[in-house]
């Protein structure tokens, strides 16, 4: 296997794009990236291609890569088209390193590329239920019941409510909507698009009790993180005020990322005071939806060499996809069991990485990634954060970009900005969020759900260019 080197990463600002098209947004990442590289398009000789949702939002159920490149003049190479769930930016960069490692090419490209935004808010979420096992879903939704809430649960959460209501934050400026007949008429012809979409592949009546998973305005997996907080809260002492400090710390990392969707800060207390979503997870702790895109390109050393760019050559130290397996809520789970993977290959251990990107999709994410991946002691997640050590300056800083929930969560494109992340930090260039001295980097991106884990998952570790 040859060593591979990153010369070229990019993202847009993630956000609400509603007047653009998923081609336009390739284009932005993909051209500004073949700067960075100071490369042509014609330089790269394959491309995978990540993205999840054109087939559900607009029917291109196929081809992506080729119809979204080619309008941009790419053509002719191999393109691959990588869907992965929320992994897939970090899927399609770990077989763009593997198609250099392995020798079949000197140059590749991995692009992510995805839009959330819709006018049918019921659309989107309906979205989601793809990272599920759709033909069971029958099976999980008469297993919802065992993620659901304990009485001592609901107590629990109504006196929090109460305890933080004072500290919510009121827009006096901010008008209620009136929701008018019109508006309704539209609600209610979005939801039969969904629900006729749906009963094709499910049945009608699976679609009625499927209410029970996209309820509200959040997804299913919502209530899974939810889940899996509270056992850790019951388990370990771990607190709601402990989620806090992570969402709020996010929030301002993400203050200083000009390519972030939130830029705005946000104390723990209103962390603690916003709309409760599933307990113990308020709205602030848990990932936007969003459009964005997102690039790599990577090449062998040689070519580095050739190329002339040594200075800005971050070497990918590890690269790591796996899948999760059948197991108990106590048994090792994936991100462990891939960190220990990539920590091997790389003959590096978690004293040695400097800093880390996670898939915190909610607060709670983050606070297990960090135990996972030997950050700290399982139990100690929590912990960890509210020492301040997963902050901007800490022993080991944690989503510096604002991570999931603040720089945004557009599915194909999510593991691609994690590695821009970085590729930035890596060779100085993060400006007011740069990590003094920071040599080692980690991104862990996962992606779907199966049983009690992430479906797939991919664990990338880089180092700085050498001087």
């Amino acid at each position: 296997m040859r060593d591979v080197y990153v010369i070229g990463a990019h993202t847009i600002k993630f956000g609400k794009y509603l007047d653009k098209s998923i081609k336009d947004l390739a284009a932005y990442t993909v051209t500004s990236c073949l700067k960075d590289a100071n490369l042509d398009k014609k330089d790269i000789q394959a491309l995978w291609f990540a993205n999840s949702g054109w087939g559900y939002s607009h029917g291109q159920d196929c081809i992506r890569a080729q119809v979204a490149l080619r309008p941009m003049g790419i053509d002719a190479i191999p393109m691959t088209n990588v869907e992965n769930a929320c992994a897939g930016g970090s899927t399609a960069f770990h077989h763009a390193w593997l198609g250099v490692a392995g020798g079949l090419y000197d140059i590749t490209m991995a692009v992510g590329a995805e839009k959330l935004y819709s006018t049918n808010k019921m659309k989107v979420f309906a979205g989601f239920l793809g990272g599920l096992d759709i033909e069971n879903i029958a099976n999980i939704i008469a297993n919802i019941s065992f993620y659901g809430m304990t009485e001592q649960d609901k107590k629990e959460m109504l006196a929090h409510i109460q305890k933080y209501a004072a500290f919510a934050v009121k827009d006096k400026n901010k008008k209620k909507k009136k929701i008018t007949t019109k508006d309704r008429l539209i609600e209610y012809w979005d939801m039969f698009k969904v629900y006729i979409r749906l009963s094709d592949a499910v049945g009608s009546k699976t679609v009625m009790k499927m209410r029970k998973l996209s309820s509200g305005d959040h997804s299913p997996f919502m209530d899974v993180y939810g889940f899996a907080a509270r056992q850790h809260m019951k388990k370990y002492g771990s607190t709601i005020e402990q989620l806090a400090v992570i969402a709020s710390k996010n929030h301002f990392h993400s203050s200083l990322n000009p390519n972030a969707q939130y830029n705005f800060l946000v104390t723990p207390e209103q962390v603690l005071a916003d709309r409760m979503v599933t307990w113990p997870l308020t709205r602030a702790m848990c990932a936007p939806i969003g459009d964005g895109a997102a690039s790599a390109i990577l090449c062998d050393g040689e070519t580095v060499k050739r190329l002339g760019l040594v200075s800005q050559a971050v070497k990918v130290r590890a690269s790591v996809l796996g899948s999760g397996r059948e197991r108990s809520f106590d048994d090792i789970d994936i991100g462990e069991r891939l960190s220990r993977i990539a920590y091997e290959k790389s003959g590096l251990g978690p004293k040695d990485v400097h800093f880390c990107e996670v898939h915190d999709a909610t607060a709670y994410g983050e606070l297990h990634q960090a135990e996972a991946l030997g950050f700290c002691r399982e139990g100690e997640g929590g912990i960890l954060a509210e020492s301040g050590a997963t902050k901007i300056g800490g022993k080991i800083p944690i989503n510096v970009s604002g991570g999931l929930e603040s720089r945004g969560h557009p599915i194909g494109a999510s593991g691609l900005a994690q590695i821009h992340e970085l590729v930035t930090q890596l060779r100085g260039r993060a400006g007011d969020r740069q990590i003094k001295g920071a040599k080692i980097g980690l991104a862990e991106n996962g992606g779907g759900a199966l049983g009690q884990e992430e479906a797939a998952m991919c664990i990338h570790i880089l180092e700085a260019p050498s001087k």
